[in-house]
């Protein structure tokens, strides 16, 4: 939904769009639009364009910083309605107003990028344009701690359950044909897909769709660097990816392979960003967080798990959660989550445990590189996929369950 356009130079119809969603940037955008502006013209300079910026109603003076900057490209501004915040509408709104352009080819890059370029521009639209692709997802150097939602979970479910090798599959910055866009907002959303789950919904559509997908090389991601945080933004992530992931059990089920990506743009990535991180307040958010929801666990999940975690939670040094540990904690989540009745709830008493994985990961990794840490960040994918066989049972005794319940209900009946 949106509730206001700004459309100054009357555009009509555009082949390639660029879309910027924004809360709240009027110190950064700035920057993100200049270099799409001249991203377009180098490289698209005969086709016609538009910049996007949809926008959550941003009360920071966002819009007239958007429609400010000075461009050759046409700039349109749609915003939700006051109070009506997340990405996901943002892009949602995008994708309807650029297919009612007629857009063929759609670029999203965030609000708040340094390092963005006028050659991200051409090195995103092209493979759509002149290939065939549906979804170009990033590639970029991160810091081995940034990221971390991405590097435990994401990219480990898209690995191991979707079977597709996707590094950055909420990287924040892709490329999308117009089919795949009118699409994406033509299924069903879960509630958290409109806010930051819109990332991780985006990638599972296209590979559930059998979508044309391939990676780009972009360099290094340069933005508002965030360390592993609480918030709205884990739950609506994790709710939308096991939503997902539990929804399209009977599409992923019979994948027996990992699909490689073709990759486009930079085969060699710059140095990785700089990020200050605190290992000892991830721990104390890993123990504080776990402490107040063990309660929930304990509805949720099955004792034994339980009590393995309360008691690497009380060691001195811990917790200490390796990757068989996580993978038996994802799984029985995921599991849970499939018949759960509170499943934000459950979510919700995660942030303990996946706080824990990160401090685990820290002291796995604390002299490692952030290239060198590539390989156990896969290593994570590669667990998943060598033990979805369990995670398969796991949903088969859900659905039997309450197949059986059901048929209980129509003999009462």
């Amino acid at each position: 939904m949106f509730e206001r356009e700004v459309n100054r130079q009357n555009v009509t119809e555009a082949e390639i769009v660029v879309v910027i969603p924004s809360y709240k940037e009027a110190d950064s955008i700035a920057h993100p639009t200049k270099m799409a502006a001249e991203g377009l013209e180098k490289y698209f300079l005969g086709k016609k364009s538009a910049i996007i910026n949809a926008d959550n109603a941003s009360p920071d003076g966002t819009e007239e910083v958007f429609l400010g900057t000075e461009t050759r490209v046409p700039k349109i501004y749609i915003t939700t309605p006051e109070n009506t915040p997340g990405k996901g509408w943002n892009f949602a709104n995008a994708f309807r107003k650029s297919y009612s352009l007629g857009a063929r080819a759609i670029v999203c890059v965030d609000a708040d990028l340094i390092s963005i370029t006028p050659e991200w521009i051409g090195y995103m639209a092209a493979p759509v344009l002149e290939e065939g692709f549906d979804y170009l997802t990033p590639l970029y150097s991160r810091h081995k701690y940034d990221g971390t939602i991405t590097n435990n979970i994401c990219y480990p479910l898209i690995y191991g359950i979707f079977g597709r090798d996707i590094r950055q599959p909420i990287g924040g910055d892709f490329a999308l044909s117009g089919r795949l866009a009118r699409h994406i907002v033509s299924v069903p959303w879960h509630r958290t897909t409109h806010q930051y789950g819109v990332d991780i919904f985006m990638t599972m559509q296209a590979v559930l769709g059998d979508y044309k997908i391939g990676q780009v090389g972009l360099g290094a991601k340069i933005h508002k660097p965030s360390t592993p945080k609480l918030g709205e933004m884990f739950i609506q992530v994790v709710s939308t990816a096991f939503a997902t992931v539990t929804g399209s059990f009977e599409q992923w089920k019979p994948i027996c392979s990992v699909a490689e990506t073709p990759l486009f743009g930079l085969n060699e990535l710059a140095p990785a960003q700089d990020l200050d991180v605190d290992r000892a307040m991830i721990r104390r958010s890993a123990v504080e967080n776990f402490s107040a929801s063990v309660d929930v666990l304990r509805e949720h999940l099955s004792a034994e798990l339980v009590d393995r975690l309360e008691g690497t939670f009380a060691e001195s040094d811990g917790p200490q959660i390796d990757t068989d540990f996580w993978v038996d904690i994802l799984f029985e989540v995921i599991g849970t989550f499939a018949s759960c009745r509170e499943p934000d709830r459950l979510v919700e008493s995660m942030r303990g445990l996946y706080f824990g994985r990160v401090f685990s990961f820290m002291n796995a990794t604390w002299e490692l590189t952030s290239a060198q840490c590539e390989v156990p960040i896969r290593e994570q994918g590669i667990k998943v996929f060598q033990r979805r066989g369990e995670l398969i049972e796991r949903l088969e005794a859900v659905r039997f369950t309450y197949s059986a319940i059901e048929e209980g209900l129509q003999q009462r009946r």
